[in-house]
């Protein structure tokens, strides 16, 4: 599926920031959730939201915060949609 320039851009970029023991299975399962929630909303392409979304759902919580602080360092903007989910 095709990514969003921009979001693409930032995910790199966060990808880079992540411990090197993490970084490959992050890249893979985040990819693979963020692109399935793109089809879920018959989305011709991969945009933030779908990122931020599927880092907040696959995440394991010990790395919670960690997460948060780099999806701000990357600029992904993930208070505009609703997170974190109360």
């Amino acid at each position: 599926m095709n990514w969003d320039k921009t979001t693409q851009d930032k995910f790199k970029q966060m990808i880079e920031k992540i411990p090197v023991f993490h970084r490959r299975i992050t890249e893979s399962v985040v990819t693979k959730k963020a692109e399935k929630n793109a089809a879920s909303r018959n989305a011709a392409e991969v945009e933030e939201q779908d990122v931020i979304s599927a880092f907040f759902s696959d995440v394991p919580s010990p790395f919670y915060g960690m997460m948060v602080r780099l999806l701000e360092k990357s600029g992904f903007d993930y208070k505009k949609y609703g997170y974190p989910k109360e």
